[in-house]
C-alpha cells in the first residue's frame, strides 16, 4: 500500500511535475485529431489519468460531457479526478451519483476512499464493505476495506478481506504490503519480515510500514477502550469524553493527501 506513494504525491502536491505533462499532453493533443467515438475518448481520458494527467483529464472530461452527454463511465473518471486533485466535496457528489447505476460498487469504494482521506475510517469501512458485497472479487476493495478496518482499529476484521485481496492479486506490491501490516498489527513479526524479505522491499518502506502498524496499534488499543467504557455505568461518562479523545488522536495523526497514499488508486 504504501510503495506506490512517490507518484501518489505527485498526484496530489506535484502541480509542477502534473503541469509540464499536462502542457505536453496539449501539445500532443494539438498535432492528432481528436478520438471520434465515445469508445476512444473514454479510452484516452482513463489513459491521462493512469499517468496522473489528473487536472488535465477534468478539461477532457468537460469535452466529453459536452460532446456525447453524461454516463457512469464518466461520472466514474471525473470522480475520480476529482479526489486525486483534492476537490473532496465535488468527488462525493460524483460517487454518490453512481450509486444507482451499474458503477455502484466503483462509487461505494471512491466514498470510502475520500471518508479514509479524511481520517473517518468507520465511515470508509461502511462504504468500503457495500463496495466488496457489490464487487466480491475485486482484489483492490477488498484490500481496501482491510487496511480502512486495520486503521479503525479492528485487526480481526481486517484479515479475512486482506487474505481474500493476497490471493485473489499476488503480484500487487500494495495489496502484499497492506498483509505485511496485518502481520504486524497481529504479532506475527517473524512471518511480517518474512514476507518483506520475499518482496525485496526497501528500508524506507519497511519503516513506514511500521509506523503505521503503530497507527493501528493505537487504534486498536481506542477501540478496546471504547468497548469497555459503552458498558460502564453512567456515572463514569468522564471516562467515555477521554476515550473519544484517543480515537480522534488516533484517526488525525496525518493530513488527506497521506493517508489516500495508502489505500490503492
Amino acid at each position: 500500500m504504501l510503495l506506490g506513494a512517490c507518484a501518489s504525491r505527485e498526484a496530489g502536491y506535484g502541480v509542477g511535475p502534473q503541469a509540464e505533462r499536462a502542457m505536453f499532453a496539449q501539445q500532443q493533443n494539438g498535432k492528432e485529431p481528436a478520438p471520434d467515438t465515445p469508445g476512444m475518448y473514454l479510452g484516452l481520458i482513463d489513459q491521462m489519468q493512469s499517468q496522473g494527467l489528473y487536472y488535465a483529464s477534468l478539461a477532457h472530461i468537460d469535452a466529453y460531457e459536452k460532446q456525447y452527454g453524461s454516463t457512469p463511465e464518466i461520472l466514474l473518471l471525473r470522480g475520480d479526478a476529482l479526489r486525486m486533485t483534492d476537490q473532496p466535496a465535488a468527488a462525493s457528489t460524483a460517487y454518490t451519483q453512481l450509486l444507482k447505476t451499474p458503477l455502484a460498487a466503483r462509487g461505494y469504494r471512491g466514498l470510502g476512499l475520500l471518508a479514509g482521506g479524511a481520517g473517518d475510517f468507520d465511515g470508509a469501512t461502511k462504504n468500503l464493505q457495500q463496495a466488496a458485497q457489490l464487487a466480491p472479487t475485486d482484489p483492490v476493495t477488498l484490500s481496501d476495506l482491510g487496511y480502512a478496518r486495520l486503521r479503525d482499529g479492528d485487526v480481526n476484521g481486517a484479515r479475512v478481506p486482506l487474505m481474500q485481496a493476497a490471493q485473489l492479486d499476488q503480484k500487487s506490491v500494495k495489496i502484499v504490503s497492506n498483509l505485511v501490516l496485518f502481520l504486524l498489527a497481529s504479532g506475527e513479526q517473524a512471518q511480517a519480515l518474512a514476507v518483506m524479505n520475499q518482496q525485496k522491499l526497501a528500508p524506507e518502506v519497511r519503516v513506514a510500514i511500521r509506523g503505521d502498524a503503530a497507527r493501528v496499534a493505537a487504534a486498536e488499543r481506542a477501540r478496546a477502550a471504547g468497548a469497555q467504557t459503552s458498558v460502564t455505568p453512567a456515572a463514569s461518562v468522564p471516562s467515555q469524553s477521554g476515550s473519544a479523545s484517543a480515537v480522534a488522536s488516533a484517526q488525525g495523526v496525518e493530513p488527506a493527501p497521506r493517508l489516500l497514499q495508502r489505500f490503492a488508486q
